[in-house]
């Protein structure tokens, strides 16, 4: 499947009244569309993560965002997050744990390459939004922080 492709079955996926869409190129390339606000995480081409794409909630999460965006810490990119340097290894934070501004707080893969996430800010970590291993996308929440 190429780029073209892709972009013909996003644009009539978005103009559909389908929930959730997931095909399978000859390539072997799998490619899952989602309306719904917690897509189940699959494997997937890391071309086709990046289309994943929330479109029915996409105000809402603005609206949300607005009411209490100084507090959360957001990810950067699309990928997967992962909250340990590696699976041996213990998490960057936990809850009720204190970071500093610019301390890696977790990574997250995107196309195969490790990307530190630091803290834009100063306080106490109070929630932890998003789980080991999730697809996250671009500026979702993954920690919420009360500064200090």
């Amino acid at each position: 499947m190429d780029e073209k492709d892709i972009e013909n079955l996003m644009d009539k996926f978005d103009k559909s009244s389908m929930k959730e869409f997931k095909v399978t190129g000859d390539d072997g390339t799998d490619i899952y569309f989602s309306k719904l606000e917690h897509a189940p995480v699959q494997n997937m081409a890391p071309t086709t993560s990046s289309n994943t794409v929330s479109v029915t909630n996409e105000n809402a999460s603005k609206s949300k965002a607005s009411q209490n965006d100084s507090t959360k810490i957001k990810a950067p990119l699309v990928g997967i997050v992962y909250f340990a340097p590696s699976p041996e290894k213990p998490v960057y934070k936990n809850v009720g744990d204190h970071v500093k501004k610019g301390e890696t707080v977790c990574v997250i893969e995107a196309m195969k390459v490790i990307n530190e996430v630091k803290s834009p800010i100063s306080g106490t970590i109070t929630k932890q939004v998003s789980n080991d291993g999730d697809m996250v996308e671009y500026n979702q929440p993954i920690f919420e922080v009360e500064e200090d």
